[in-house]
């Protein structure tokens, strides 16, 4: 099931995030399954299994995966892994103008004004400051 390139420079827990990535975007894993066990997988594979709970750690970040605790990690629904994704996408394109917009001299608290004008022209300033 997993292919590992024990000779990669790319870290292993990397090769497995894109490994489980690809069997839940494939259907392979469906919503709700629930992942193998950190020291299932880390037996199976014969690799620490911190090198396991790292890529399970990745992949809750980025969406693909929730975990219960003192149950397991099941797999996400897709409208989920997609939101998950294109709100990572859309963080990464923030960060990326604000530096821009901080080396072009404008300042924190110019940055953070438009940041609350946004969010009462949306949300009507209903969150509390």
């Amino acid at each position: 099931m997993f292919d590992l390139d024990w000779r990669s420079r790319k870290p292993i827990y990397e090769q497995l995030v894109e490994k489980i990535k690809t069997l839940i975007i494939n259907d392979v894993w469906k919503k709700d399954e629930q992942l193998p066990s950190v020291r299932a997988l880390a037996e199976q594979l014969t690799i620490n299994p911190n090198t396991i709970q790292k890529a399970y750690r990745e992949l809750e970040t980025q969406g693909y995966i929730y975990s219960i605790k003192g149950k397991g990690s099941y797999v996400n629904s897709v409208p989920d892994i997609e939101k998950a994704e294109k709100r990572r996408k859309i963080k990464s394109e923030l960060t990326r103008l604000m530096a821009e917009g901080l080396y072009l001299g404008l300042t924190f608290n110019e940055l953070y004004q438009l940041l609350k004008e946004l969010d009462q022209k949306i949300n009507g300033g209903e969150h509390d400051d």
